[in-house]
């Protein structure tokens, strides 16, 4: 009897060690899952944000041509130490920016069973559309039928008269005063402004007031016309295009937005001048994209992949 039971206990032990080995290597399994599936994971987080990054910088140059989307899509690569990933690049001339990361990562588990890497792929798109929705704007409008020339100098005035039957005005954004105007001039209106939206004119004598604005706008920016595209800097103001939308006494009372456009600060304003010089530009700049927007070169991106 007691030879039987000791083979009993001895067929136990065995079976206990087998099912305990069994465990031992699900649970060494599981864990070599979880380490090589986490650092696929990383890796792929890593590039698929590397990817999101590089194009739409390159969206951004895109107006400017393929070299300079070519360059700045390998300083992010660069940046982010990810150059070598880069597989393939799609450029579509101001339209569109496609791009194809891939990397292999070494795995620790799946290598004893043979797999010594893994590929991880990222791809991503960026668009360039007519913008229809921003904030920064300045109480400054144009008229949508006045039909401006890039490039060239032109005179903002911002005399008295609001916005009269001419192509440019003053606009009240965020309710009337010269306090309210200087700021928003300054800062530039912090709420957004979309298409389709009805803004009151402004009136009164703000003449001081924008050339204050210019003046230190011009100071903290006193760089030329391609070093301030670059920078972004406050040289360069963002104007609402516009549509009459209430008129009576000759004068313009309510606007309706249009569209947006990018305008360069060229000089300070005078002492008796009521205009504000400068030149409408073509520029990419946060906001969100309205393909039913008026054109006049102010333009938005938006990842598309």
């Amino acid at each position: 009897m007691k030879k039987i039971l000791s083979r009993l206990i001895e067929k136990e032990n065995g079976t206990a060690l087998i099912l305990v080995s069994v465990a031992m290597l699900g649970l060494l399994a599981m864990t070599g899952l979880v380490i090589d599936g986490g650092s696929l994971y990383v890796t792929k987080s890593h590039l698929q944000k590397t990817a999101n990054a590089a194009a739409l910088s390159g969206a951004q140059k895109l107006i400017e041509g393929e070299i300079a989307v070519r360059g700045i899509v390998e300083e992010v690569l660069h940046f982010h130490k990810e150059q070598t990933s880069l597989q393939s690049i799609s450029i579509q001339e101001e339209d569109l920016v496609r791009l194809s990361l891939e990397k292999k990562v070494d795995l620790s588990f799946a290598s004893l069973l043979g797999m010594e890497q893994a590929p991880v792929q990222a791809t991503a798109s960026a668009e360039v559309g007519i913008m229809g929705q921003a904030k920064g704007a300045v109480p400054l409008g144009i008229d949508e039928r006045f039909e401006l020339e890039l490039y060239e100098e032109y005179e903002l005035k911002t005399d008295t008269s609001g916005v009269d039957h001419g192509w440019f005005g003053i606009l009240a954004l965020g309710g009337p005063g010269a306090a309210t105007y200087y700021d928003n001039f300054m800062n530039g209106y912090q709420h957004e402004i979309r298409v389709g939206d009805i803004i009151e004119t402004q009136t009164g004598n703000v003449a001081g007031k924008t050339r204050d604005a210019v003046k230190e706008r011009i100071d903290n920016c006193p760089y030329t016309l391609e070093t301030a595209i670059d920078k972004k800097c406050s040289r360069i103001i963002l104007v609402p295009v516009y549509q009459a939308y209430d008129t009576s006494g000759g004068q313009i009372k309510k606007v309706m937005v249009k569209g947006f456009a990018y305008f360069y600060l060229t000089k300070p304003v005078s002492g008796k001048d009521t205009s504000v010089h400068g030149m409408f530009i073509k520029m990419t700049g946060p906001g969100k994209i309205d393909e039913s927007a008026a054109s006049r070169g102010a333009f938005s991106i938006r990842l598309t992949e």
